[in-house]
């Protein structure tokens, strides 16, 4: 900046820095205005819930848990089915934890065997119908 020499340099001197000030004084508002409303609950939680919808994990891990829980019901159903025995129900309830434990740990080995399955055997089936 060029030193100021006459009354008319300086009164332009104080407008700009004025009008910058005001500017500033705009900018800072407006993010006060936008941190108060990132701040409320509702807010807080659609941003989380957002964040969590967006995560590749979470398809993930909603998949694997819904595979592991259908499979420990499915299980439970095969061995108690209609039986009103209480022994069978109480195996039942047992072998569905089990059932479902175990494919929640091993969700992805279980995901590459259904992968190689279908690569396998159902490409080829759909190859063949094709080819027809």
């Amino acid at each position: 900046m060029e030193p100021i020499t006459n009354s008319d340099e300086l009164k332009n001197a104080i407008q700009i820095l004025e009008f910058d000030q005001q500017i500033r004084e705009l900018e800072l508002k407006e993010q006060v205005y936008l941190t108060v409303e990132s701040l409320k609950p509702v807010n807080l939680i659609k941003s989380t819930l957002h964040e969590a919808a967006s995560s590749p994990y979470l398809i993930d891990n909603v998949l694997g848990a819904t595979v592991s829980l259908a499979s420990g019901y499915v299980s439970r159903k095969l061995v108690v089915g209609g039986s009103h025995n209480i022994i069978r129900k109480l195996f039942g309830a047992i072998l569905q934890f089990g059932v479902t434990n175990v494919v929640a740990q091993r969700s992805d080995q279980i995901k590459s065997i259904a992968e190689f399955i279908y690569k396998r055997f159902l490409r080829k089936k759909e190859m063949n119908s094709e080819n027809l």
